[in-house]
Order: structure tokens, then C-alpha cells, then sequence
């Protein structure tokens, strides 16, 4: 549908007369006599736009207006009038309608004012969510999001970040692992000490126990002086070891130690020193496998792994997708000075598109670039890489994942049902009984691979 159309004039007959057009034109009417009990209604239900006769009985359409805009600002009002005089318009606009239109109207010029209106209600929604998601999770560090499965972790979140338990952070690269870690610390109690973040996959092998656990004058060539270790540089604090399970097996027995005794030597010491330090984990690989194939210490594993907190892709969460980008958009065109005022819907329609594989930070280098290089005063179809320009669900493979590695099965039956549900337009009855489920069956599989369809 095109948008839900409020109409309100207590002559019946019209009201069914721009039904029937609308309804025809794939807008959904809904239509009321009175305009006292169409503004009750306003109050407790969502439309795009509110299309409303100047003169009736009671309620005038000004008066009707006056009282949504104090009452529901981002819903648009169109005024029909018979009285295309100056002092009408004046009077519409003053009272805070979006426009207005004359008797008799043409119909494609009211179906265009419609989309425009309904285009207008839309945008000003999500600048609304977009300001209180941002305002409610700021202390989630910017992480951005309105589906269901992120309020599902916002509140995981908050909870975890109450106790001092090793956390371990799941999910792709790109998801944004390292401001869920800086939103657990910022949220815990010690909010206000260090926090520190080392890349385990960054540092090589022969560096980073010294990164860690610090070292004395003389341990080697090069230690001129003492160096504290993060562990000691993080106490009170929150310490982050990002890519976890890229981190050596060797040294995983001297971190297990570390973290059983609160206590780090220092290389070239000979006394333990004693720290106090929230462990927060991450990693993008699976670590259960790596566990099974020796390539991460089983002990380790649960020691970091007393709560989980998985990131969702963006693919699983699309709500989401416009509401990311519109912050980013804002967020470099603020940076540049300069004014694009908004997304273009068929560019909008080829990010919803697109899978996403580099999630997150993907999609923010994707509106960078645009941001870049538009010559208009929105962000165009043109304007988007060639691989989400020219992307297309025929491209969506199911056998390897992005880097041509071969994927799991439980990988092959998610993308599987994301493809089924795309192709149902996310009728979950239909989609059921393609992948030969029962209901309840695929609303265990949509829970479980955490795939967000409302």
C-alpha cells in the first residue's frame, strides 16, 4: 500500500467517492463522518496522511487541524475546500496543514500531493525513532537500532553490564562488537574507570604477552624501562581482548592463569601482581568448532564465556537498514557542510535489497562514498557501489559465504528461509509450507537464527 489515508467529511457520499479512488490508486482509506470522532481515533492509531474537508457540521477542518498538529505534529493534514480563496490557503497553512487542495480536484494532482504527504509523514517517523533511539540508547554507544532482536540485546545488555561476569561478544565482522563491549562497560559500575581494548589478531604472538602482561627493565633487549601490562593499565576497569580466538594456543594457558588468579607476572619479573579487571571477550569466529578442532582451549572458553551476547547481522534485522543510514547521512553530511536532504526511495530500495555481508560497517562506508560523490541533493541509485547497484536475489549463493569459503548447514538453512520468506513477501503461512515446516517450527527457526520479519 501507497500509505493509510484518513478521510473526514460529513458528507458521506464524498467520503465513499475518495475511498473508491484511493483504494484504486493502492492507498488504504479509512473514512469518518465526524471529525470529532476521527480525532479520537487519530490519538490512538498510526496514519500517514489525515485528508480533511474544510466546512462541516461541528469540527471545521481548520479547528480539526489545529488539533492534530498540537497533538500528533508529524502526521500531515491536507484541506479540501470548495473556497479557493487566499484567505483559505492562508488560514490551512497558518493552522499548520501540510497543503491543501480545491474543488473539484483532479485526481493525479491529489494522488501526487498524497505521495509526497505520505513520503513527508514517513521521513519525519523515522527522524522521531532515529532522535530516540539515540536519545534512550546513548549509552549503548551509538549503536543504532528498532527491531526486535536489537531491543532484545539492548536489554541483554543491560543486564549483563549489572554483574562482573566474563562476557563473550559473537557476531560478523562489521556488526559493531567493540560498542557493544564500550556499552557494557559504560553501563556497569565501572563506568567511569579504564577501558581498555587490545586486538589479539593485530599484535604479533611475540608482542602481545608483553602487551598484556607488561615487563620489567632488562627482560629482553629493547625493555629500557618497566612497562605496565594492560591488565595492570585496565584495573578497576574494564579490559576488551577483541578477536579473541585469533589469540596463540600457548599464550591462552598464561591468560586462563591470569584470569584464575587476578594475578599477572610481568616479563622479567619475579612477583605476581594483583589486578582487579572486567573481561569483556569478542570474536567473529565460531568458537565451539575451534574448541572441537584444538585451536582454542575448552577451559578458556567457559572462563570468557559465562554470559554470550550475539550481534545480529544486518541482513537479519532490515527494520533497521534506513534507520542506519539515515543516521550516517546525517552524520557526513554534518561533517561536510553540505545539504543532501535525504535517501531516494529507489536507492532506498536497493540497500533493503542487498544482503549486507560486511554489515554494518559496510553500509556506513556505503553512504560515505555516496555522501562523496552526489552531485544532487539526495542520495541516488547512481550514487551506491556497483554491487549493490546491480545486486539482485539470484546472486545469493548457498553454497560459500562471501571470503568463497564453504558455509555450514545451519548457515545454508538460514539464508534458505530468508530467501523463501523474500520470495513469499514474508507471508510466513506460504513460506511454512514451501520449507515443508508447521508454523510453530518456523517461528522456532526465525527465533533461533535470529531473523527479524516484523
Amino acid at each position: 500500500m501507497r500509505g493509510k489515508i484518513m478521510i473526514v467529511d460529513d458528507d458521506k457520499a464524498m467520503c465513499d467517492m475518495l475511498a473508491a479512488t484511493l483504494a484504486k490508486q493502492e492507498f488504504s482509506p479509512v473514512i469518518f463522518t465526524s471529525a470529532e470522532e476521527a480525532f479520537k481515533t487519530i490519538m490512538k492509531e498510526d496514519f500517514d496522511v489525515l485528508l480533511t474537508d474544510l466546512n462541516m457540521k461541528g469540527l471545521n477542518g481548520i479547528q480539526l487541524c489545529d488539533r492534530v498538529v498540537a497533538n500528533r505534529p508529524n502526521l500531515p493534514v491536507i484541506i479540501i475546500t470548495a473556497f479557493g480563496s487566499m484567505e483559505t490557503a492562508i488560514s490551512a497553512i497558518r493552522a499548520g496543514a501540510y497543503d491543501f487542495i480545491n474543488k473539484p480536484f483532479d485526481t493525479d494532482i491529489l494522488v501526487l500531493m498524497l505521495d509526497r504527504a505520505v513520503e513527508h509523514s514517513r521521513l519525519k517517523e523515522r527522524i522521531r525513532i532515529l532522535t530516540e533511539t539515540e536519545d534512550k540508547d546513548s549509552q549503548f554507544e551509538n549503536i543504532i537500532g528498532n527491531s526486535g532482536v536489537m531491543k532484545k540485546m539492548f536489554e541483554r545488555i543491560s543486564r549483563a553490564a549489572e554483574s562482573d561476569a566474563a562476557i563473550l561478544i559473537t557476531g560478523e565482522s562489521g556488526t559493531g562488537k567493540e560498542l557493544v563491549a564500550k556499552a557494557l562497560h559504560h553501563k556497569s559500575k565501572r563506568g567511569d574507570k579504564p577501558f581498555i581494548t587490545v586486538n589479539c589478531s593485530a599484535i604479533p604472538e611475540t608482542l602481545l604477552e608483553s602487551e598484556l602482561f607488561g615487563y620489567k627493565k632488562g627482560a629482553f633487549t629493547d625493555a629500557k624501562t618497566d612497562k605496565k601490562g594492560l591488565f595492570l593499565l585496565a584495573d578497576t576497569g574494564t579490559l576488551f581482548l577483541d578477536e579473541i580466538g585469533e589469540m596463540p594456543v600457548l599464550l591462552q594457558a598464561k591468560l586462563l592463569r591470569a584470569l584464575e588468579e587476578n594475578t599477572v607476572r610481568p616479563l622479567g619479573g619475579n612477583t605476581e601482581e594483583h589486578f582487579d579487571v572486567r573481561i569483556v571477550s569478542a570474536t567473529n569466529r565460531n568458537v565451539d568448532l575451534a574448541v572441537e578442532q584444538g585451536k582454542f582451549r575448552e577451559d578458556l572458553y567457559y572462563r570468557l564465556n559465562v554470559v554470550n551476547i550475539e550481534v545480529p547481522p544486518l541482513r537479519s534485522r532490515r527494520n533497521d537498514i534506513i534507520l542506519i543510514a539515515e543516521h550516517f547521512l546525517h552524520l557526513f553530511t554534518s561533517r561536510r557542510e553540505i545539504n543532501i536532504e535525504k535517501i531516494s526511495k529507489s536507492a532506498i530500495e536497493r540497500l533493503l535489497l542487498y544482503d549486507w555481508p560486511g554489515n554494518v560497517r559496510e553500509l556506513k562506508n556505503c553512504i560515505e562514498r555516496a555522501v562523496a560523490l552526489t552531485n544532487h541533493n539526495q542520495i541516488i541509485v547512481e550514487d551506491l557501489p556497483d554491487k549493490i547497484r546491480n545486486y539482485s536475489e539470484s546472486n545469493i549463493s548457498f553454497v560459500e559465504n562471501e571470503s568463497g569459503e564453504l558455509m555450514t548447514m545451519s548457515e545454508v538453512e538460514r539464508r534458505y528461509i530468508i530467501y523463501v520468506l523474500k520470495k513469499t513477501k514474508f507471508n510466513k503461512s506460504l513460506a511454512a509450507r514451501i520449507l515443508d515446516f508447521d508454523r510453530k517450527t518456523l517461528y522456532n527457526k526465525l527465533e533461533y537464527y535470529k531473523i527479524d520479519v516484523h
